[in-house]
């Protein structure tokens, strides 16, 4: 039985986020839920005789995009308008680029279940979006808001083989949207539109076979499934001795199936021409804008975060997926290395590293789980860098033990307060004094003869739960390691 390869290209549309539409002064009202043709004017809506003027700010901002996939840039570009009806179109032509992209020839690294993958981008050009259909009661209306706003495309070489790599692909170019503050990319707002050419051919040949494109692919689960599909159905028609057909086809979400929609059209059917009412343009300025703004991107913060941090994949992966977060986190390394050389402590390597993890640590199991029940951001955090960095030095020190270290962050969430007043005012500090402890031990032995015994006879487990009753005796206060010796020392020496 033969087998075979699949050849994919992706084809990704990304609304940015500008104050105005790219080629009039309406409202740029992306990821508002406003009224219907409330933002439009006569240029959107396509009235005759009206004049496009390019928005400066969506030409940098795709710059900076096509900077960051490490893209040529065009220095002289132009625009031209593709010719094709379709209701949510007003002026029955969409302004766009073709021949002379502002930027091409680039690349992206992705980091698979396989190691890094290498992306190579075509071409990342401007236009305008299209409005909105909907479709109710047996009825069709359309909502021009979205018409107009800059719309980037970037399409990729086919380089993509599998479903897990076309996900991963569309999931790193979100974030790097995001670290950019190029647009939200909200796939579920349709910010971000993926379309995925595929075509297979038999292992081991080097001619492509024919290409299907699916479209409108509206979340990362469904950009991987649809490819896994296609690539099933496709194989089954070549297997039968059938060919596959050139068409463009949609997908079923509640089937989890692709379907026929229309045969495929070519660029010689969309009639290019140069937009007669906008100028070829130099992009000196454009670019000089887009290069003056620098931030890190996700590949780099995550090389970074294991060199310096010294924290696992996952860890890091988590932090760099949201970067509220990750800015969150290093403000708090900032505090405890502020804290570290005010005090002139000296802390070795490893318990820097340490105080690093337990930063991590909480901040990935604890602070995330109680953020997700009441639907808080890192943006919008109760509790301050400072204060998550007090309270680690806290957790460090051994001033409070794990149950205290819990009921601490709960009150901080609660209240916002300084940790170390919750301390004092709630009791929470650790009781290091084994005079004091002994008393409880004491009591605790007294109490559970039964299982001390079971230790006597050399059953250790149960010194477990006999730390426990000192806990519990102690109101979680009592450092459970000097309980644990206490008890170990008391009752054998009085065997």
């Amino acid at each position: 039985m033969k087998e075979y390869e699949a050849i994919i290209g992706m084809e990704v549309h990304v609304e940015s986020k500008t104050k105005s539409k790219m080629f009039c002064s309406c409202v740029n009202g992306l990821g508002l839920e406003d009224k219907p043709n409330i933002h439009i004017c006569p240029i959107c809506t396509g009235h005759p005789g009206t004049l496009p003027v390019p928005n400066r700010e969506a030409l940098v901002k795709l710059a900076r995009f096509g900077q960051a996939l490490n893209c040529q840039i065009s220095d002289y570009t132009w625009f031209e308008r593709k010719s094709y009806f379709y209701p949510d179109l007003p002026k029955g032509y969409q302004i766009t680029q073709y021949e002379r992209p502002l930027c091409y020839d680039g690349e992206i690294e992705i980091l698979t279940s396989k190691g890094a993958k290498h992306i190579r981008i075509t071409r990342i050009h401007m236009e305008e979006d299209t409005g909105k259909l909907s479709h109710i009661n047996g009825k069709t209306v359309v909502d021009y808001n979205r018409a107009g706003l800059p719309l980037m495309e970037l399409v990729t070489e086919p380089d993509i083989r599998t479903a897990e790599e076309a996900k991963i692909f569309c999931e790193e170019l979100q974030l790097i949207l995001r670290y950019l503050d190029i647009s939200d990319g909200d796939m579920d707002k349709g910010q971000m539109r993926c379309e995925v050419n595929i075509s297979l051919r038999e292992k081991g040949t080097e001619k492509f076979g024919t290409k299907v494109e699916i479209k409108n692919l509206n979340s990362f689960r469904v950009v991987e499934q649809a490819i896994a599909y296609e690539i099933a159905r496709q194989s089954e028609v070549l297997s039968q001795g059938d060919e596959v057909v050139q068409e463009t086809r949609g997908w079923d979400d509640a089937q989890a199936i692709t379907f026929s929609q229309r045969k495929k059209e070519n660029a010689n059917d969309y009639r290019y021409f140069v937009e007669p009412d906008i100028p070829p343009f130099n992009t000196a300025e454009i670019v000089a804008d887009a290069s003056s703004i620098k931030a890190e991107l996700p590949i780099a913060k995550r090389k970074r975060f294991a060199t310096q941090y010294n924290l696992p994949t996952q860890q890091i992966e988590v932090l760099v997926k949201n970067k509220s977060l990750a800015d969150y986190f290093e403000q708090v390394i900032s505090e405890l290395e502020g804290w570290i050389k005010a005090e002139n402590k000296n802390i070795s390597t490893d318990e820097n590293l340490k105080l690093v993890k337990l930063s991590a640590n909480y901040l990935l199991t604890e602070m995330i789980k109680h953020y997700a029940e009441r639907g808080v951001t890192f943006k919008e955090s109760p509790i301050t860098a400072e204060n998550y960095a007090e309270f680690i030095k806290i957790v460090f020190s051994g001033e409070v033990s794990s149950t205290g270290a819990q009921t601490l962050l709960l009150q901080m969430l609660e209240t916002g307060s300084d940790p170390s007043e919750i301390v004092e005012s709630q009791g929470l500090r650790q009781v290091n004094d084994t005079e004091a402890l002994q008393k409880i031990v004491d009591q605790v032995i007294q109490e559970q003869s039964k299982v001390v015994l079971d230790y006597k006879n050399g059953n250790g487990n149960v010194i477990q739960f006999l730390v426990g009753q000192v806990m519990r005796y102690s109101k979680g206060s009592a450092n459970p390691q000097i309980a644990k010796q206490l008890l170990h020392d008391t009752i054998t020496q009085n065997k």
